[in-house]
């Protein structure tokens, strides 16, 4: 009994009571790490991507580099 009042105090019986799944700190704290790493991640790819588009522009516009589609979907 004490032990329930002390979750209930805590918050911890609100998802129980609400039917929902209860996922441990430790879980969410790991699950929001790994998040924040792979939005890291694809910012870095995002940004990676944009430069190397902007070369290839760079490189057609001084005709460094045939107009010749590189992946199937650029000459469409």
């Amino acid at each position: 009994l004490f032990l329930w009042r002390k979750q209930y105090q805590e918050g911890s019986l609100t998802a129980v009571a609400a039917g929902e799944q209860v996922v441990p700190a430790s879980e969410l704290a790991a699950a929001m790490k790994q998040i924040k790493e792979l939005q890291r991640l694809l910012g870095k790819k995002t940004m990676e991507n944009e430069l190397l588009k902007e070369a290839v522009e760079y490189g057609r516009a001084k005709k460094w580099i045939a107009h010749a589609p590189l992946l199937p979907g650029d000459g469409e």
